[in-house]
């Protein structure tokens, strides 16, 4: 059960924070400001800091900094008033998790925290299943199908993996662009090194460019530490641009200089820092239509332009589902320790006549709900219309 310490000088707040959190089953504690909630977090663990920005006898943006000096393990979430968006933007720059503008609603907050609760249990996750080996070897990811349309996905990926060209990757949501960027990379002589994904459209604009490049101590309100951007990270290693349709026009010039000079600079900084990666991006936008529109820049799209790769969406590859419906139902099964559910032959061709707005992660999300709600081993048509319906 995830722990959370309320910090707020006003007690009408903190006791409203707490019912709700409490209601969600997390335990909570409070306090009134930030010099009480340093003497808590020093003498017993939190799992999330909830707190305000303005407060008496230690403010947020100095509890912060004492935080990010001993290195607490916690998902620091700010809570700000309209006016103190820019200082929580900067508190994220930092390494804050999340901020909740006041008033919040019920569901933002909730939202927040099981968010942050997530964040620290894949952590927890990682770091008990850490290689041996090699920290950054990446598992060869597996892309079912045996359709034409996926056939010469596989192919092209055979054919571009040891070069260092820029590839571009298209295709609708759900339909697998990840997995053929992570499978380029673990075929590829860069293998060993590391593998950086970025998602643009979950990064707000103000904080892109900081988690793409870093930032320098002092660089802004909150950064009390340097920081290592993305392609310094990925340095020797690949770069994964998610979503790249979605990123600020300001930053699309940052993205086309380090591409360009093989060099970055850290927000704040004045130093050219060299950094070697293969870029592979990510959209699901007609970005030509983008350029027109004078949302993306035409320049950076003819460097990233070098391979392209288009991923067929499942309603283009319906001959792979009985494929996909196998995969996903012996991951499953295994995952939940219990035994593979049957489909006949008329169950499968029920679901190989459904549209997939959602791609491959609809198909997945509807045998998983099936192994949740359905008993029986044995699936039927009518267990899919029963319990799919809203797909």
């Amino acid at each position: 059960m995830n722990k959370v310490l309320v910090i707020d000088d006003e007690k009408a707040i903190r006791s409203v924070v707490k019912e709700i959190l409490q209601a969600e089953n997390f335990m909570v504690d409070e306090c009134a400001n930030g010099a009480e909630a340093l003497e808590k977090i020093q003498k017993e663990k939190y799992d999330i800091l909830l707190c305000d920005i303005k407060m008496p006898k230690l403010n947020g943006e100095e509890l912060f900094q004492k935080i990010q000096e001993f290195q607490y393990p916690t998902a620091f979430i700010v809570m700000s008033a309209h006016g103190d968006i820019d200082t929580a933007v900067n508190f994220m720059k930092a390494g804050a998790f999340d901020y909740l503008q006041k008033p919040f609603s019920l569901e933002k907050l909730i939202s927040t925290c099981r968010n942050a609760s997530n964040r620290n249990q894949s952590l927890q996750e990682k770091n008990k299943t850490k290689s041996k080996t090699k920290a950054h070897t990446l598992e060869m990811p597996e892309i079912i199908g045996q359709s034409e349309a996926i056939q010469k996905v596989l192919k092209m990926i055979e054919k571009v993996a040891m070069s260092d060209a820029k590839v571009l990757i298209t295709g609708p949501n759900g339909s697998g662009k990840e997995l053929v960027a992570k499978r380029i990379h673990a075929l590829s002589h860069r293998s060993n090194a590391p593998f950086v994904e970025v998602n643009c459209a979950a990064i707000p604009s103000e904080l892109i460019e900081s988690e793409l490049f870093g930032h320098e101590k002092g660089s802004f309100t909150g950064a009390v530490n340097q920081k290592k951007g993305k392609f310094e990270l990925a340095h020797n290693g690949t770069l994964f641009l998610d979503e790249i349709g979605d990123m600020s026009l300001s930053a699309q010039a940052k993205v086309l200089r380090a591409i360009q000079d093989n060099k970055i600079q850290r927000v704040g900084g004045e130093k050219d820092i060299e950094v070697n990666v293969r870029l592979i991006a990510a959209t699901n936008k007609n970005l030509k239509e983008e350029i027109t529109k004078q949302n993306f820049r035409e320049d950076l799209y003819y460097r990233l332009n070098v391979i392209h790769i288009h991923v067929p969406s499942l309603n283009e590859r319906k001959e792979d589902i009985p494929l996909l419906i196998d995969y996903f139902s012996e991951q499953i099964s295994k995952n939940q320790n219990v035994s593979k559910k049957i489909f006949d032959k008329k169950t499968i061709e029920y679901f190989q006549n459904i549209h997939y707005s959602g791609n491959v992660r609809q198909l997945r999300n509807m045998i998983e709900r099936i192994y949740v709600l359905v008993q029986k081993d044995l699936v039927s048509i009518e267990d899919v219309e029963l319990y799919c319906y809203e797909f």
